[in-house]
């Protein structure tokens, strides 16, 4: 087994923080992609939280039923482990299509009240286009950059619909 980069385990323990203090404000749905990389690290630890909170649900959107096909067995294993433990799996799409990543983010952000994105600002990315959907529609944002691990806020707008769920849109890190 390969140990992870300092800087992955770093950004691990702001993820875990943030995802505590959302809790702690009584924050008690989160909404994953379950892409690989940093949806999968915050859909487990949203899974690790819920042993001390049972009140904490995971909701695990998925583009299309397939989507770690092509992914190592390892990835798999935890894909398929995190999906047994979730207390709900909704497709947004039978199949792949060219757009179904983008229908399974947008339905994210419509379904949440907050989004929380590891972002590095890439303008031409799925990650950056969801910020972007999410700021259109008033959405509370807190955004973590990768690299420095700073947390940024915007405040939602108040005409905003709140449903006191988060939204975890992030890209592949490590």
């Amino acid at each position: 087994m390969t140990k992870a980069p300092p800087d992955c385990v770093l950004l691990k323990e702001v993820l875990a923080a943030q995802i505590s203090a959302l809790a702690e404000q009584g924050v008690t749905d989160f909404l994953s992609g379950m892409a690989q990389g940093v949806d999968l690290w915050c859909a487990q630890i949203v899974l690790d939280l819920k042993k001390k909170n049972p009140a904490l649900k995971l909701h695990a959107i998925l583009p299309c039923e397939g989507q770690e096909s092509k992914w190592s067995v390892s990835a798999r294993e935890i894909y398929h482990s995190i999906l047994e433990q979730a207390d709900e799996v909704v497709y947004v799409g039978q199949e792949y299509s060219r757009g179904c990543m983008l229908e399974r983010n947008r339905y994210m952000v419509e379904q949440a009240s907050i989004l929380l994105a590891v972002y590095n600002g890439a303008y031409r990315s799925g990650t950056g286009m969801t910020v972007r959907y999410a700021q259109q529609l008033k959405k509370e944002l807190y955004i973590l950059a990768p690299v420095t691990r700073d947390v940024t806020h915007e405040p939602a707008n108040v005409d905003a619909v709140s449903s006191k769920k988060p939204v975890e849109i992030f890209p592949s890190m490590c």
